[in-house]
């Protein structure tokens, strides 16, 4: 995954580009940040596909929030490879959450937004 942007910058750019929400973070202040990647597809294969698999991410990003273990990892599988394989780092990092998450499920007010003090830096593949 070569671009991640914020909201702003991913409004912007959804009309030339495959906008992908990848996760959530809260603020120091409280309030939350939503990172997004930006792809550039290069492929007319591509282009038959792309709503398609943009939707199943979209839904798995929401079902991960549900706490829907099994839709995720169904999900995962299909996506795995997609997008010239540049998500594929973000799909290995939440498989592990889910895995995580199923053998030690999160309590009833779980949101699926990551904690992290923004004093502390990101690892890349939590971007």
């Amino acid at each position: 995954m070569n671009i991640i942007i914020g909201e702003k910058n991913a409004e912007e750019a959804r009309d030339k580009y495959t906008v992908l929400e990848l996760d959530t973070f809260s603020t120091d202040d409280g309030g939350t940040v939503t990172a997004y990647c930006l792809l550039e597809l290069d492929a007319m294969e591509d282009l038959f596909t792309l709503q398609q698999f943009r939707d199943l991410h979209q839904n798995l990003m929401k079902n991960y929030r549900l706490k829907n273990w099994n839709f995720c990892e169904q999900a995962l599988e299909h996506l795995r490879g997609r997008w010239r394989g540049e998500v594929d780092s973000f799909y290995d990092d939440l498989a592990s959450r889910v895995t995580a998450l199923r053998l030690q499920p999160p309590g009833e007010d779980w949101d699926g937004i990551i904690h992290k003090s923004m004093s502390t830096p990101l690892a890349p593949t939590m971007l």
